[in-house]
């Protein structure tokens, strides 16, 4: 198993941005995934169409934590239509390019982004 991630994806990790809970009558999701057990709640207040704040709480990996971070980062300032576009390669390249056993933090980002969406 490789475990050299990128210095993005450990910057995100060590120095996680926007991390907490937003109040009613922000919006806030959570989602899982089952086979590894990471957690992500993300929180958004909305103003109109547009991500006013944002806020996440990850439990799981290294990769996970740091991509609630980065997905947060990616989000702010952006409309719904903009969040709805993000896909697994922008999160990709938003952390440095994943490894191999990493690739399901994309995955667990796109769930939230859908829950929250819906």
């Amino acid at each position: 198993m490789s475990l050299m991630h990128s210095a993005q994806l450990l910057d995100h990790f060590e120095n996680p941005r926007n991390v907490g809970d937003l109040a009613a009558p922000a919006q806030t999701v959570e989602v899982s995934n089952p086979v590894c057990g990471d957690v992500l709640r993300l929180s958004v207040a909305w103003d109109g169409d547009n991500v006013a704040e944002v806020r996440y709480r990850a439990r799981g990996c290294t990769a996970c934590v740091a991509a609630g971070s980065a997905l947060t980062e990616m989000m702010e300032d952006q409309t719904r239509a903009q969040v709805k576009a993000i896909n697994r390669e922008a999160i990709d390249s938003a952390l440095g390019g994943l490894i191999p056993e990493s690739k399901h933090v994309a995955v667990l980002c796109l769930d939230a982004i859908r829950a929250l969406i819906r």
